[in-house]
């Protein structure tokens, strides 16, 4: 199928590893342009290099005011953009210092704000654009054990649904994606480090995960990024016209209900 997005530039955030990068491979199969960002020259370099033919480096932490306006002055013509850019970390909420609430809001949603802000006036000129939130379904059953990763996935729906409401009636669609827990470099480092102080291989501690952690999963496994990018793409296309101010879930079953 072609999606129709050939020398369509994208920008995708955090794209040097995991979601991210297999994201950023999925647009370049698609012949579109694509921008891929880490916060370090040695991890942008490397990326397009493997990615090759398409790829476009930008170094720098779009976590920040600063990082967000010079990519938005290199950069000035986005036609997708896609918010990936976030962190995570387990911790018991009565150890959650207000610094870490302010950090995770700042990566995990001011940067996409900022990122939006400056695509959405050249979208609205050109009539078409693409602004697309990698959430999480922890936005929809906020985990217990990260309770302010969870808010900020809340908080991405939240602004996409608002958004695709304020650009109604354009050729400009937003939406979010919420990936169930999906085996990006991130996740299966902490999970190996997991497997290993228990003494566990990786496949049993995943099978433990999904029988006591996410026992609604009904995929019973770790998503592959290329699963989650495969909708994202999508998502990006022409093709997803009349899909906008949607939580599009790539969770494997794990949010019941028809959310």
């Amino acid at each position: 199928m072609d999606l129709q997005l050939k020398n369509r530039l994208a920008l995708v955030s955090g794209s040097t590893a995991g979601i991210g990068y297999a994201i950023a491979e999925a647009l370049l199969r698609e012949g579109a342009r694509v921008i891929v960002n880490g916060r370090t020259q040695v991890a942008v370099d490397a990326a397009v290099a493997k990615l090759g033919v398409g790829a476009i480096g930008f170094a720098g932490d779009l976590a920040s005011a600063a990082g967000a306006d010079a990519l938005a002055q290199a950069h000035p013509d986005i036609d997708i953009l896609v918010n990936n850019l976030g962190i995570f970390e387990p911790k018991a909420f009565e150890d959650i210092p207000d610094a870490d609430w302010s950090r995770f809001f700042d990566v995990n949603v001011l940067s996409g704000v900022r990122l939006s802000r400056h695509v959405l006036p050249g979208m609205k000129r050109r009539n078409w654009g693409r602004i697309i939130f990698i959430s999480s379904e922890s936005g929809i059953q906020i985990p217990a054990e990260m309770i302010h990763y969870g808010m900020t996935k809340s908080a991405q729906i939240a602004i996409a649904r608002g958004l695709a409401e304020s650009v109604a009636g354009t050729g400009i669609t937003v939406n979010s994606v919420l990936p169930g827990p999906t085996r990006s470099r991130g996740v299966e480092d902490f999970v190996q480090t997991l497997a290993d102080e228990s003494g566990q291989s990786f496949e049993d501690f995943e099978k433990e995960f999904f029988e006591k952690v996410r026992p609604t999963s009904l995929i019973k496994r770790f998503a592959t990024p290329e699963e989650v990018a495969a909708m994202v793409v999508y998502l990006a296309s022409p093709l997803a016209s009349a899909t906008t101010g949607a939580a599009v879930r790539v969770d494997g079953g794990t949010v019941k209900g028809a959310f």
